[in-house]
């Protein structure tokens, strides 16, 4: 990791993939990065802005009953299978891998998701953040991202809305958070440039391949001197803009990870 703080401001914490919260109702298999639901962890309640990841599989014909939320500036990013995606805006769409799907849920919405398909489930990461305005009206925005545009590169998928004109293709939100994806092939790096002067955190997130972390190979990614296999993330303190971070993926297959910038105030 390189950037303008002195090394011995870094502070990288890992989170294993199997030290997070975990659910399994027979038809949703989830991890939860942050308290959530019946899991609590004093120690994981948010990190900057971010209040919410959790990696959700959902059984074929099950789902998210219609339910309602406030508040929040939820997104969802697709990994695998068909999400249907029905709110009271109006929308009704079929979110596939490639898709991130954003609601500013602000003075409240309702919505439900579900995954038809009678064969496949659905898999995604459901991330939720704290806005820094309340009472914003709703807002929906769906993008595609290609297997191919991510490859060997960090993609701006999401970013704050007031610093937007700098990440062409971005989906705006209203929270001091910037979201990057990279499918990161073995042996390659990439640099993400902190996105703002001043003290930042970061949360970089690797996403599974299967439901377990596989005991040997599998992708990896390293920062600093951590490695990251599937499913771990990582609490990066102490990170200074202007600066850079570099992600070397350092296992024997392809790594699909998040990385995520934000302002040092907690949700």
């Amino acid at each position: 990791m390189s950037t303008t703080t002195p090394s011995t401001a870094m502070k990288i914490t890992k989170r294993p993939w199997s030290a997070r919260g975990q659910a399994d109702h027979d038809w949703l298999y989830s991890f939860h990065t942050f308290s959530f639901a019946s899991y609590f962890s004093p120690r994981h309640q948010s990190w900057g802005p971010l209040r919410v990841i959790n990696e959700d599989r959902v059984a074929p014909s099950t789902g998210f009953g219609t339910h309602a939320h406030a508040e929040f500036l939820i997104f969802s990013y697709i990994v695998a299978g068909t999400l249907e995606h029905k709110d009271s805006m109006g929308n009704l769409e079929y979110l596939t891998r490639g898709a991130v799907q954003f609601t500013s849920a602000g003075t409240g919405i309702r919505h439900s998701e579900w995954n038809r398909d009678g064969k496949e489930e659905v898999h995604f990461l459901q991330i939720w953040a704290k806005p820094d305005k309340r009472g914003l009206a709703p807002h929906y925005e769906t993008r595609m991202w290609s297997d191919e545009e991510k490859t060997d590169r960090l993609v701006r998928v999401m970013e704050y809305a007031d610093r937007l004109g700098d990440s062409k293709g971005a989906i705006g939100l209203q929270a001091d958070l910037s979201m990057d994806a990279s499918i990161l092939s073995p042996g390659r790096k990439v640099v993400h440039e902190v996105v703002a002067q001043g003290p930042r955190k970061v949360y970089v997130q690797v996403v599974m391949s299967g439901r377990k972390q596989p005991k040997e190979g599998g992708a990896k990614i390293r920062i600093g001197d951590t490695v990251l296999g599937e499913g771990d993330g990582a609490y990066v303190d102490g990170v200074t803009g202007p600066g850079s971070i570099e992600v070397e993926s350092v296992g024997d297959a392809r790594a699909e990870f998040l990385l995520f910038d934000m302002g040092v105030e907690d949700a």
